[in-house]
């Protein structure tokens, strides 16, 4: 389904500020896949992230989706087969807009667009009908300004819009980060329901270990722009948090010591 190939990355380079974060980068995911990343600061989980989703450009190398070549397409073409959802929650929503609003400008993109009433019946009936299974309430606020929601109603909210139209690839980048313990396993229950209600391919940055180890059939490790260490199905399944803190200092020579990664054991 997704396929990065020799890809790199150099951010102001020949400064004294170079920082060459890709370089001759490989990776495969299958269709279906739900990888979890982790790795330290530093490491290049987000620069993956926005190579692929055409943030910016890779300095070398080809993203290639489904057989179609992102490579050289700019962010908005890209925007039609890849769904995001950022940390920060409020990222993903029009705060000043209505939750319908923006539940039906995520399900009409990629769509052509015309002088039609705004938001039909229809909609509003599987507005309702979806955010109900949330179980967080929003159903009867449809009218409400997203500006009004939590945190982590927003970040819902933003899971069910990057979900609409069922995209090629979602991308999660540390998703969670910003939202309270409860709050957070609630957000990934929902996000492991909807990759699997909708069999989507998808690739999801955390600094939580244990998130990584729980959620997805597939982990990936990096270290220094280089992935050192990927793991899937029975043996992910076997993982522990101090196999992974042991499998990292054997890789790197060095001890983990991203503070977040480590507060989460």
């Amino acid at each position: 389904m997704l396929t990065l190939n020799s890809v790199s990355k150099t951010f102001n380079p020949g400064t004294v500020n170079e920082n060459k974060v890709l370089e001759n980068l490989s990776l495969t995911l299958n269709d279906g896949d739900f990888v979890t990343m982790i790795g330290g600061n530093g490491a290049g989980k987000s620069t993956i992230l926005n190579l692929i989703a055409g943030v910016y450009p890779s300095d070398s190398g080809t993203v290639i989706l489904d057989d179609i070549n992102l490579t050289k397409l700019p962010e908005y073409i890209r925007a039609e087969y890849i769904g995001r959802v950022f940390q920060d929650p409020m990222k993903g929503t029009a705060a000043d807009m209505e939750i319908e609003e923006n539940l039906a400008m995520a399900n009409r993109r990629g769509k052509s667009r015309s002088l039609r009433w705004g938001i039909t019946n229809e909609e509003r009936v599987m507005f309702h009908h979806e955010l109900q299974s949330f179980d967080l309430g929003l159903e009867n606020r449809l009218h409400d300004k997203v500006g009004l929601l939590s945190g982590g109603q927003r970040q819902a909210l933003t899971l069910l819009m990057a979900s609409f139209q069922n995209p090629k690839l979602l991308l999660l980048d540390e998703h969670t980060a910003a939202l309270d313990p409860k709050t957070a396993k609630k957000v990934l229950d929902l996000t492991e329901r909807i990759i699997d209600r909708s069999n989507l391919t998808a690739l999801m940055v955390t600094h939580n270990m244990r998130d990584a180890i729980a959620y997805g059939n597939r982990l990936i490790m990096m270290y220094e722009g280089k992935i050192i260490l990927d793991v899937c199905k029975e043996e992910k399944q076997n993982l522990t948090v101090e196999y992974l803190l042991k499998k990292f200092e054997e890789a790197s020579g060095e001890e983990f010591s991203d503070d977040k990664a480590l507060l989460s054991k």
